[in-house]
């Protein structure tokens, strides 16, 4: 078994920071770990308002200009970094300035209106679900929702337990299963695949290779933090923390309090000059359905 480190770069320092669902209430406290990338510099420690029509226009390249028809195929512009979760430009004349706005446990309470906010100023994301909240016919309808927005639907495993602690068996059910309950929703299989805590092992490497997927992790992100339950800190850390870089992937969750920020962080993202990349861009493996 393995667990993956994250980082902006090779050189780059490791910090613990988690994610967690909270099936019954989102006060819970995270005891989970993550990893956030080092940069090289600091970010300035604030940002102005952003109209919301300025932000729609300059999101406008990044989710308009993927749509496709059911016979196109779109080309591939990046790759996630296997080791640092970073996002990346496959050749050199794309443009490296770029985040990925990704939101885990979903779709819990909160993430139609996030996904509506996002889509209000065209900004991509992904939305990483657990199975466990799309077993019942309100969950399938909130992912139905979400999908039909054109947002990227991720596995993020049926029940959100530490791979690493459960058989081999129990992790290809966790995995699958929710690969199966989307499809059910959706009529497509996830392209993307994070593990709670960021816990990867050699049985869920292998889930990857045999079903097309992408397994990521994240750059950083701090919502579920006590410090950042407030939609103005959470903002402010987002746009401003020294680990916003080129390709950074960020984490955020179905929080009250993130459900409140988005649009801030997301415009403020635009506002620093960062292309809100489509997951539609990044490339996968192929795969037989």
């Amino acid at each position: 078994m393995k667990t993956i480190l994250l980082g902006v770069s090779l050189m780059s320092a490791l910090v613990l920071s988690g994610c967690q669902p909270s099936a019954s209430s989102e006060s819970d406290n995270d005891t989970s770990s993550s990893l956030n990338s080092e940069v090289t510099e600091s970010q300035s420690s604030s940002t102005d308002e952003t109209e919301t029509s300025e932000a729609s226009s300059s999101a406008q390249s990044s989710m308009e200009s993927t749509e496709e028809t059911p016979d196109e195929q779109q080309e591939f512009q990046y790759k996630i970094n296997p080791v640092t979760s970073v996002v990346e430009p496959i050749d050199a004349e794309t443009e490296s300035k770029v985040a990925l706005l990704t939101f885990d446990d979903s779709p819990d309470q909160h993430a139609v209106d996030i996904a509506e906010q996002l889509k209000s100023i065209n900004a991509p994301a992904i939305f990483f679900v657990n199975g466990m909240y799309i077993e019942s016919d309100e969950g399938k309808d909130k992912l139905k929702q979400i999908y039909d927005m054109g947002f990227e639907i991720g596995n993020h495993t049926q029940t959100h337990p530490n791979l690493s602690t459960i058989s081999s068996e129990e992790q290809r059910e966790e995995i699958l299963k929710t690969n199966e309950l989307i499809y059910e929703v959706t009529g497509e299989k996830p392209h993307f695949f994070r593990a709670p805590h960021g816990v990867t092992t050699e049985t869920s490497d292998a889930i990857m290779s045999e079903e097309g997927m992408v397994s990521m992790n994240w750059t950083y992100g701090y919502d579920w933090e006590a410090d950042y339950q407030t939609s103005e800190a959470l903002t402010d850390i987002m746009l401003n923390t020294e680990y916003l870089n080129d390709g950074a992937n960020l984490l955020m969750h179905d929080r009250t309090w993130t459900n409140e920020a988005v649009l801030p962080i997301a415009e403020g993202l635009i506002d620093k000059g960062y292309t809100l990349v489509d997951p539609k861009l990044i490339e996968t493996p192929e795969r037989e359905d």
